[in-house]
C-alpha cells in the first residue's frame, strides 16, 4: 500500500485543529502535524499577497487520498487550497503498517 504525505496551509491554528481532527476522525488520515506558523509569499489574482499560514503534514494512503482531498476541499476555508501529495519511498515499515491501519473504514 502506497503511503502519502499530503501537505496543506491553513489560515489560523484553530482552522488547522478543526481540520486535522476532522481527518483523523473520519479515518482518512492516520497522523496530522500541524507546524508552527509561517509566511507565504504568493500570487493571487494578478497581486502579490504575503499571508501567515499554518502547515499541516498529513499522513494517509493512496487508497483514502480521493476522499481526503475531497473532505479537505469541502471543509478548507480558502477558495483554492493547497493540496499537495508526496508519495513516501520508503519509511520504518512498522509505522507505514500503522497508517495503512489507522486508514482502513472501521467496521
Amino acid at each position: 500500500m502506497t503511503t502519502l504525505l499530503v501537505l496543506t496551509n491553513l489560515p489560523d491554528r484553530e482552522a488547522a485543529g478543526k481540520l486535522a481532527r476532522e481527518l483523523v476522525d473520519r479515518r482518512l488520515a492516520a497522523c496530522v502535524n500541524i507546524l508552527g506558523d509561517c509566511t507565504s509569499v504568493y500570487r493571487w489574482q494578478g497581486q502579490v499577497e504575503e499571508t501567515a499560514e499554518v502547515p499541516m503534514l498529513i499522513k494517509t494512503t493512496a487508497a483514502a487520498y480521493p476522499a481526503l482531498q475531497q473532505a479537505i476541499g469541502a471543509l478548507h476555508p480558502y477558495e483554492l487550497p493547497e493540496i499537495i501529495a508526496v508519495p513516501l519511498a520508503q519509511g520504518l515499515p512498522a509505522y507505514l503498517d500503522w497508517v495503512a491501519a489507522e486508514t482502513q473504514p472501521s467496521s
